[in-house]
C-alpha cells in the first residue's frame, strides 16, 4: 500500500519515557481546564505561558532563538501527551508547530531574533492565513493581494479558517504579489501580519458546537513593512508546501477523537457486548498503526528530510479515522453512559465535520499523493 513512500523505522527510544512522565506530572497539576475532544477547541493563554516556562514550546529550535535544541521525537512525546489529555493548546499550537519552523527555514536573521524568542516564551501566538472564501483548499486560486509601496506593501483581501485569530498576535498570510498567470503557483508571497494593525478586521464565525474560534479576517489597505516578508517575494508557494508537512503529520491528525475512545472504553468495561468489544479492538488497532506512521514522519524530520507526500498520507488516513470513531461509537454506545462520555461524544460529533477539511481536504491530499507517486 505504501510503495513509493519513505517511512522511517517507527520506534520511540526508551529514554523518552522520562519526558513523558514530566509532561504527565505537569498536566496532573493543571486544574483550570476541561479536557477537550479537538485540539482547536481549547485555548488558554495562561496555560500556554506556563507550558512555555517548562521549555516545551520551540523544543527543537536553536537556543539562540529561545529554543531547546531537543529532538523531534522528544517534541512528539510532549505533543502526544497534550493531545491525549485534551489540554487547551490552541493559543500556542500554530506558532510552535509551523509558523516558528517556517521562520527558522526561510526567515531573515532579524526575523528569527525578533519573533522566535517571543513564541518560545509563550508571549506571542499565531494564526494561519492560507484559505479564503470561495477557494477552500485550492490555494492556487487565492485572491488576497499585496502591491509594493514605499517601504513595504499594501495588503487587501480576506482570509478564513483563521483559528483563534481573535486571541492571537500575528497571522502568516499567503498572498498574491503578482497577477495570476499560466503558472498557477507563481507570484505568491508570505507576510507576517500583526493582527492589531490598522485596517485588519476580525469577525468570529460560530461553529456547530456554538464556539467562535473560527474567524474570517479582512484586510483594508493594511501596510506590511518589507521586513515582515517571509523569504523571497514570489516564493510563497514552495514555502507553504514545506510548512504543510509540519501541519499534516503530527499526532493531532488522529488524536482529536482520543477522548471519545477513552471514555467509550471506560463505559463498556463492566459488561461489553461482542460488537462493542470488536469495535473497540478495531479502533485501537487503527490507532496503533497511525501512531507508528506518524512517529516515522517525526524521525524523517529529525533526519532533516521534508516528507510532504508521507505527511499528506498520514493526514488523509488520520482524518478518516477521526471521522469514523465518533460515528461508530455513537451507534454502539451503552445504554447507560457517564457524564464524561456524553460530553466527549457530543463535542467530538459536533467538531468532526472539520477534521477532513482543515489542513487540506481529502480530495486535495489524494491528488498530492498521486502526484508524489507519479500517478498523475
Amino acid at each position: 500500500m505504501f510503495q513509493g513512500m519513505n517511512f522511517a523505522p517507527a520506534q520511540l527510544p526508551p529514554e523518552l519515557a522520562r519526558v513523558r512522565e514530566e509532561v504527565r506530572d505537569f498536566l496532573n497539576q493543571e486544574k483550570d481546564w476541561v479536557p477537550n475532544s479537538d485540539f482547536n477547541a481549547g485555548a488558554c493563554p495562561d496555560f500556554s505561558k506556563r507550558f512555555a516556562a517548562k521549555g516545551w514550546i520551540g523544543m527543537t529550535w536553536p537556543k539562540a532563538y529561545g529554543g531547546g535544541e531537543r529532538s523531534f521525537l522528544e517534541r512528539y512525546v510532549v505533543t502526544e501527551e497534550l493531545l491525549a489529555a485534551g489540554a487547551p493548546v490552541g493559543c500556542h499550537w500554530i506558532a510552535d508547530r509551523q509558523s516558528g519552523p517556517l521562520l527558522l527555514r526561510f526567515g531573515t536573521e532579524a526575523q528569527k531574533a525578533q519573533f522566535l524568542p517571543e513564541i518560545a516564551a509563550g508571549n506571542h501566538f499565531y494564526s494561519i492565513g492560507m484559505s479564503e472564501p470561495d477557494t477552500g483548499s485550492d490555494l492556487a486560486s487565492i485572491r488576497t493581494s499585496a502591491v509594493a509601496v514605499e517601504g513595504g506593501w499594501k495588503l487587501n483581501g480576506s482570509k478564513i479558517w483563521t483559528s483563534n485569530a481573535h486571541l492571537n498576535h500575528y497571522l502568516v498570510a499567503l498572498v498574491r504579489t503578482s497577477p495570476p498567470s499560466e503558472q498557477r503557483h507563481a507570484g505568491m508571497s508570505q507576510f507576517i501580519v500583526p493582527l492589531q494593525a490598522e485596517g485588519v478586521t476580525i469577525r468570529g464565525i460560530e461553529n456547530l458546537a456554538g464556539e467562535q474560534d473560527f474567524n474570517q479576517i479582512f484586510f483594508d489597505d493594511v501596510f506590511i513593512p518589507d521586513d515582515h516578508v517571509v523569504g523571497e517575494p514570489g516564493n510563497g508557494w514552495a514555502q507553504v508546501m514545506s510548512e504543510l508537512a509540519y501541519e499534516r503529520s503530527g499526532p493531532e491528525r488522529f488524536l482529536s477523537a482520543f477522548r471519545v475512545l477513552v471514555e467509550f472504553g471506560k463505559s463498556i468495561a463492566p459488561n461489553p457486548t461482542e460488537a462493542q468489544t470488536r469495535l473497540y479492538g478495531q479502533m485501537v488497532a487503527h490507532l496503533v498503526v497511525l501512531r507508528r506512521m506518524s512517529i516515522s514522519i517525526a524521525s524523517l524530520l529529525e533526519a532533516g528530510e521534508m516528507p510532504d507526500n508521507e505527511a499528506a498520507l498520514i493526514k488523509d488516513l488520520g482524518n478518516n479515522y477521526e471521522r469514523w470513531v465518533p460515528e461508530m461509537i455513537r451507534l454502539q454506545q451503552p445504554d447507560e453512559v457517564s457524564e464524561g462520555f456524553a460530553q466527549a461524544l457530543n463535542d467530538c460529533v459536533l467538531h468532526a465535520p472539520s477534521f477532513t477539511l482543515r489542513g487540506g481536504t481529502r480530495e486535495i491530499l489524494r491528488g498530492m499523493i498521486a502526484r508524489g507517486l507519479g500517478l498523475r
